[in-house]
């Protein structure tokens, strides 16, 4: 991983835009930048230009959007109307990708322990079905029928040694085919019918060492070849997954995806070209690194509170974003309007969940905070609004996407307590006007007479 200098952590929006918009939709929100997603996209790709397709055209990489990364369709569509496809991994997920006009082979349909309803869908869509583990093989086929095209997931367990805590090590993961069960796969999914194939790893979760990440790739072109020596069959595509990770800190490296796409292909024509299997497509995952760093929580200070330590109370909490909660992970924190304080005070930034890990940061140096100052928080564009939760009765905010350099566009609205009501059939009651903005008292529940 070569050096790098701290990222300068900017947002594209002012203070005055945000008081704009929060006349009419009060925060917290997120906001994610359209013109940058684009142009990250168009990088991607472009640094992968190299691969071919299977008869040696070019055009041979696609990323397969990982939905679960921020499942909506606005989003899918934009990133579709770039080249991209859709990592879907349930039933909902099939369904977007759908509604959006991903079909058949742009759909990649990755899951674990799938029920049954599942696989049908997938296979009516003609999605490229991606098997995690070798019993799932006899229930697709009784279930929805083996189709000419399946992909496989692969586990190597201890041979590979750069596990991390988002995904821990490939020995303790549930996902995947061991090196053994793989090559049996291939030969019983050939006797079952099939007959086209891929072949797929998800190993590296938020990595952002280029060496790491093209290694995988050598790993699963290494394995590409033992498939064809032993068995016969030559996979069309190898997917490398989408582990490449974003610099939620400012003093983290960022990940050069041109150096990236070097390295993978070096590892390419030293194995599939070598060894005459090319061209084989490439194609990966990626959530994170396409839609990440450019979302950002946009929330309101409702309360500075001096105790054992200083708190900054927001009026987000981890229903909005999950993350540092959940992995203790670093968000960057702008205070719209203070930039250019000093950062000579430390706070624990905190939402109002009744659970004492419902902070977004803990003694972070910021400058001094009040009441009613507009705080940003940083790359969460992923795994943001996508983990929300309705725990504690809170409800999730709204989505926009800024386009054209400042016009926000509302993708997803609120939630508003009749949302929250919506799948109650609790003995008559009427949970209906709970959501009343003008309601000056605390509604009474209760049986309809």
């Amino acid at each position: 991983m070569q050096g790098s200098k701290p990222i300068q952590k900017t947002v594209p929006f002012s203070k005055l835009q945000i008081e704009k918009l929060e006349k009419e939709y009060p925060t917290p929100f997120h906001i994610y930048d359209e013109e940058a997603i684009r142009a990250g996209s168009r990088r991607l790709y472009k640094a992968f230009s190299w691969v071919t397709t299977t008869d040696g055209k070019a055009g041979g990489f696609k990323n397969y959007f990982a939905v679960k990364a921020l499942p909506n369709p606005y989003i899918l569509r934009l990133l579709y109307e770039e080249g991209m496809g859709a990592d879907c991994s349930s039933l909902p997920e099939l369904l977007l990708a759908d509604a959006v006009g991903i079909k058949g082979e742009e759909i990649m349909f990755t899951s674990n322990d799938t029920p049954a309803e599942e696989f049908i869908q997938a296979k009516k869509l003609g999605a490229i079905i991606n098997i995690d583990d070798i019993t799932h093989l006899d229930f697709l086929e009784k279930t929805a029928g083996i189709p000419k095209l399946l992909c496989f997931r692969y586990n190597p367990g201890d041979d590979y040694s750069h596990g991390n805590p988002i995904i821990g090590n490939p020995s303790e993961a549930k996902y995947g085919l061991t090196h053994d069960q793989i090559l049996r796969a291939y030969t019983t999914a050939q006797q079952k019918g099939a007959t086209r194939f891929g072949l797929h790893a998800m190993i590296v979760s938020n990595q952002r060492d280029e060496e790491i990440l093209a290694d995988a790739a050598r790993l699963l072109f290494s394995l590409a070849v033992e498939i064809h020596e032993k068995t016969g069959i030559r996979v069309e595509f190898i997917n490398l997954g989408g582990g490449i990770g974003i610099p939620y800190s400012p003093v983290d490296h960022q990940v050069d995806i041109e150096d990236y796409a070097r390295r993978v292909h070096g590892h390419y024509k030293e194995i599939i070209v070598k060894n005459g299997l090319a061209p084989i497509r490439i194609v990966m995952e990626s959530g994170r690194a396409v839609t990440g760093p450019y979302g950002y929580l946009v929330s309101r200070v409702r309360h500075v509170a001096k105790k054992h330590r200083d708190y900054v109370g927001l009026d987000a909490c981890m229903a909005n974003l999950m993350r540092p909660a959940l992995y203790g992970a670093y968000h960057h924190i702008t205070v719209l309007g203070k930039e250019d304080r000093p950062l000579d005070h430390v706070y624990d930034v905190t939402g109002s969940l009744c659970e004492n890990n419902d902070k977004f940061a803990v003694q972070r140096i910021l400058p001094e905070i009040s009441s009613g100052d507009l705080m940003v928080i940083h790359d969460t564009g992923a795994h943001g609004y996508a983990m929300g939760f309705n725990y504690n009765g809170k409800l999730r905010s709204a989505e926009f996407l800024m386009q054209n350099g400042g016009t926000f566009k509302l993708i997803r609205r609120a939630e508003t307590a009749n949302d929250y009501f919506a799948t109650l059939d609790f003995e008559g009651s009427d949970f209906s006007g709970l959501a009343r903005n003008k309601a000056t008292s605390p509604p009474q529940v209760g049986n309809k007479k």
